[in-house]
């Protein structure tokens, strides 16, 4: 009953996405308020509820292991601990797919009940756009991958969920990619009523800015999560791999970052107008090329639903509508967008507009290194793209970027001089060549290592430069967000070239109380013993560890065997220096009784993750900034409306 239950509301959702769809689209043939236009809003709330309701019930399925569903025998097991149960109802395709709706429902119910900043014509084409873009999902939910399909006969056991998933960053890590994404799909329909209203103004800009922020921030935290994920569970000591499905998170991430850039200066300063509609567009292009990659099926990945061809197609078809048609109206329609406020190159919308055809370059990298080997491979032609690629190109873009970014923010808005930051610029090069010479002479280091350490140290220094000579107590939260954001840049670009300059691997076969070393570290394997969980077995190696002969230190890697379904999987040891990690990994027993070790000293590579969760933490402090002086701005304008009111009473 309650899987009914979740398809009925789907269904009764889906039905007020195109209610929603119909009346946006019909009121902007209207001048003026129409009763149709009164449909709108509320049908985007209830919406939102139902499809809410429908993801819960799903959640609830697999909670109780009702393997009377289709999608719960494949995906679960009996024995599952809880939490990989819950995490099973988004650990699929059908399942992502349900949340990717609910999430994007809650979005169009959150506008449709708080937003009254855009004029009602916009706002109603801005809905209709979102009630589109659900609409799609919504069939290609109930017409190709029902959540909620029984089985004729009830399976006797579930099948499992794929064993990589099962583990707590894998719970969290995909929800907080998809609300990037639909916050993305939520500035594409901003964009799209934008376009179809031709009032791409500051308000809009005001209005469509939260929802880039909060989805810059989750896409940050998604993939800095999925990052760490790969890094401690796949075994094999790298923390990014260029595989097609990161990159796939990481285009739209891009885009957001220059949209997130353009969508400012446009709500403060009236300028990037077109730069801010072909942002939105192809921020969530980028999110729908990402969902086409993963779930259709032409990628072998262990992030990757392996799916059959025809729902890659339905998922080509929507991206195909979606872009397609917003790339189309963008075409007619960008002439008649006005250019907004002028600027001067040496000011700081010259510099957002430089780092945004830098981030645009990079986006471009990453796409052609990402389709290329499929395109090849239709022609029965197999092409690895990897890091000899991506690093390389992409630094000769992404240096100069990082060069405006130390000093772009120490401009004047609209016009300025760049001897007037001299000093400043003089400082950051200094550090920047001092650094390159250190890490030169001292150490033998590869060139890109060598130019991350430098910019890194000279960005850190320059992030804070904005500060200098403000009261700190009354720095808007805004500014202090950029410079949190800035500076968790250049720690995370610390942590990447150290990890790359200095890290020493080494691979070993010992004997249980025999030892090797790694860097300054000894490792004393004492035993190997086996251990059972709730749905697997593994054999653990315990060994003692210690740093520079200090005291020792006992971690327990382990290699585990799940039985549902059947597969061996690698859980890393992990021990966290100020100044980086040993990562150690136990491997299969030779003939002659030796454990084979895999072993890594890599200095200071946590501040990679620590860097993203800086730059995550500058997006939420703009973002409460923005919110709290929206805030204000309402209220101050609600007290002289008052107050106006008032003269006018007693005149």
């Amino acid at each position: 009953m309650i899987a009914e239950l979740g398809l009925a509301a789907l269904w009764l959702a889906a039905a007020l996405a195109a209610m929603q769809m119909a009346a946006g689209f019909m009121t902007l043939r209207v001048e003026g308020p129409t009763e149709l236009a009164k449909l709108i809003r509320p049908a985007a709330m209830v919406q939102g509820v139902l499809v809410t309701l429908s993801f819960a019930a799903l959640v609830w399925l697999f909670a109780v292991t009702d393997l009377s569903v289709k999608l719960v025998a494949a995906n679960s097991h009996s024995m599952k601990p809880l939490i990989f149960k819950i995490a099973g109802a988004w650990g699929n395709h059908e399942g992502s797919m349900l949340l990717w709706v609910m999430v994007m429902g809650l979005a169009g119910a959150l506008i449709a009940a708080a937003e009254r900043r855009l004029p009602e014509r916009t706002m109603n084409a801005t809905l209709a756009a979102q009630g589109v873009v659900s609409l799609g999902f919504y069939a290609f939910l109930l017409l190709s991958s029902n959540p909620f399909e029984r089985l004729p006969v009830p399976a006797a056991e579930g099948m499992g969920l794929n064993p990589l998933l099962q583990d707590i960053g894998l719970a969290f890590h995909p929800p907080t990619l998809y609300l990037g994404y639909v916050g993305l799909s939520v500035a594409f329909s901003f964009a799209v009523g934008a376009l179809l209203t031709r009032q791409v103004t500051p308000e809009f800009a005001r209005a469509m800015r939260p929802w880039v922020l909060g989805a810059w921030v989750l896409l940050t935290v998604g993939i800095t999560a999925g990052s760490y994920w790969a890094y401690y569970e796949l075994g094999w000591g790298g923390w990014w791999f260029w595989d097609p499905v990161e990159n796939a998170s990481l285009m739209p991430w891009l885009a957001a970052t220059a949209l997130l850039h353009s969508v400012s200066v446009l709500a403060s300063r009236d300028a990037l107008r077109t730069w801010t509609i072909m942002l939105g567009v192809v921020a969530f292009s980028m999110s729908m090329v990402g969902t086409f990659l993963v779930r259709s099926g032409i990628l072998t990945s262990v992030h990757a639903f392996a799916v059959d061809p025809e729902r890659g197609t339905f998922i080509l078809g929507l991206l195909s509508l979606f872009i397609g048609g917003a790339l189309l109206l963008f075409a007619l329609r960008a002439s008649t967008i006005s250019e907004g406020a002028r600027f001067a190159i040496a000011s700081r919308e010259g510099a957002l507009v430089f780092n945004n055809v830098m981030l645009s370059a990079i986006l471009a990298i990453v796409l052609l290194g990402t389709l290329y080997p499929l395109l090849t491979e239709a022609f029965d032609v197999r092409v690895s793209v990897g890091p000899p690629y991506f690093n390389p190109v992409g630094a000769i873009f992404a240096v100069p970027m990082l060069l405006v970014m130390a000093v772009g923010p120490l401009l004047r808005w609209r016009q300025d001089r760049p001897e007037r930051i001299g000093k400043e610029a003089a400082l950051f090069a200094a550090l920047v060549l001092a650094a390159l010479l250190l890490f030169g002479l001292l150490v033998e280091i590869a060139l890109l290592p060598l130019l991350g350490l430098a910019l890194g140290f000279g960005l850190a220094i320059a992030s804070l430069m904005p500060l200098r000579g403000r009261r700190l107590a009354r720095t808007p939260l805004a500014t202090w967000g950029m410079v949190v954001a800035h500076f968790g840049i250049a720690v995370a670009l610390l942590g990447m070239a150290s990890e790359s300059a200095f890290s020493v691997e080494r691979l070993a076969a010992v004997g249980e109380g025999d030892g090797t070393t790694v860097g300054p570290w000894t490792v004393v394997l004492e035993a190997v013993e086996p251990v059972a969980g709730p749905n697997w077995t593994a054999l653990q190696g315990r060994m003692a560890v210690s740093y520079d002969g200090g005291t020792p230190t006992t971690v327990a890697p382990q290699a585990r065997n799940f039985w549902a379904p059947p597969q061996q999987t690698t859980e890393s040891a992990l021990v966290t220096r100020w100044n980086g990690q040993l990562y150690a990994v136990i491997g299969d027993r030779a003939p002659d009784g030796r454990w084979q070790l895999r072993l890594w000293w890599k200095p200071f590579v946590p501040l990679i993750w620590l860097g993203g969760l800086l730059v995550a933490l500058g997006g939420v402090l703009a973002l409460l900034g923005r919110l709290l002086t929206d805030l204000r701005n309402r209220r101050l304008a609600a007290r002289i409306a008052e107050r106006r009111a008032e003269r006018e009473a007693l005149a």
